[in-house]
């Protein structure tokens, strides 16, 4: 059972907030990239999170057409074969999807999974994100409610992110300012609008000055306890002790003690795109440099196919991205965990 049911994403969710640890959740954008990332839960002995972005989806749906839906189906249906090799259950997600792309991306794929359902089969996603945080909080919990009652009907998690993250991904950008903190209130309109689970599972991806993509030590500060306080003050109004299943965005360059603070206050999902990007590609540029005359025809020489065939770099950079997924893994207190 490589690809998780519903009951088993369920029960991998439940299994990491009691046990003080998280997935990483790998963004991929090829068959290769998917390939590494299995690889590295399995080396890992970890199950875990594959997931693909509205960017990522456009570019696996090809040059050409660049059909977001397409392009995660796809993908989606090459992992339910191949995932079959690794010992390690993974789920599938869709990462960060903005408002004016849900008729193009999340709807969609919801409205696929609910077909599958309704035919006695399982969904083809386990969990979508919708990315809400350039809306009003208003505005985005009304679409959260609208997506998660669809969502629920197709056995299918949503994760929402109700305030901003800052940076920039797949076209969604905010200020790294005081605004990327999500507070006490925010967290008791959202339990108010979404409940607790009764209306169906979801996860939470509040603020806490996370930043997407690369930075400096100093440039962002992380303020992971504060976690604690939204855990708090929702279980103080309605009774459920630890009642969010948080999720880590902007993972990448954090630091051990951040992501040991995350995890004792309910994380159990943190995205990592930027650093296994640049495991992926460190040795393919390595490669290009080293071998510069076998891989390009100087001065009307042939070249060496040896060193310019795909496969060639293309193992290199997915044993790479695989090592640094299995590093994520130790990182998160998910190692040696997986559903046997």
């Amino acid at each position: 059972m490589p690809i998780a049911t519903p009951e088993v994403y369920n029960e991998m969710l439940d299994r990491a907030k009691a046990g003080k640890f998280a997935y990483p959740a790998i963004n991929v954008t090829s068959t290769q990239t998917l390939h590494a990332a299995l690889r590295g839960f399995a080396e890992a002995e970890s199950d875990g999170i594959i997931q693909i972005s509205t960017g990522g989806a456009e570019f696996l749906g090809g040059q050409y057409a660049k059909d977001m839906v397409s392009g995660a189906v796809a993908l989606a249906e090459f992992a339910h074969i191949v995932a079959e090799k690794y010992p390690v259950t993974v789920a599938l997600h869709t990462d960060h999807c903005p408002k004016d792309k849900l008729d193009t991306y999340v709807r969609p794929l919801i409205d696929v999974s609910a077909e599958r359902v309704a035919k006695g089969q399982n969904p083809l996603f386990q969990s979508h994100m919708w990315d809400g945080s350039a809306e009003t909080l208003a505005d985005n919990l009304a679409i959260a409610q609208e997506l998660l009652a669809k969502a629920a009907a197709a056995k299918i998690i949503l994760e929402v992110e109700i305030t901003p993250t800052g940076g920039e991904e797949d076209g969604v950008s905010h200020e790294i300012n005081d605004e990327l903190y999500t507070t006490v209130d925010d967290a008791l309109r959202t339990a108010e609008a979404l409940g607790l689970g009764e209306k169906g599972r979801y996860l939470l991806a509040a603020s806490f000055g996370n930043v997407h993509g690369v930075y400096k030590p100093g440039n962002v500060v992380l303020r992971p306890e504060l976690l604690k306080d939204l855990q708090a003050g929702v279980a103080e109004k309605y009774g459920k002790a630890s009642p969010f299943d948080f999720v880590f965005h902007g993972g990448s360059g954090s630091t051990a003690e951040e992501i040991a603070t995350a995890l004792e206050n309910g994380v159990v999902k943190m995205n990592l795109d930027t650093d296994t990007q640049y495991a992926f590609t460190r040795p393919i540029a390595d490669h290009m440099f080293r071998n510069y005359d076998g891989v390009l025809k100087v001065d009307g020489e042939v070249g060496s196919k040896k060193t310019y065939d795909p496969r060639t770099w293309g193992k290199l950079a997915e044993a790479s991205m695989a090592q640094r997924v299995t590093e994520a893994c130790a990182n998160l207190r998910s190692t040696g965990t997986r559903i046997k």
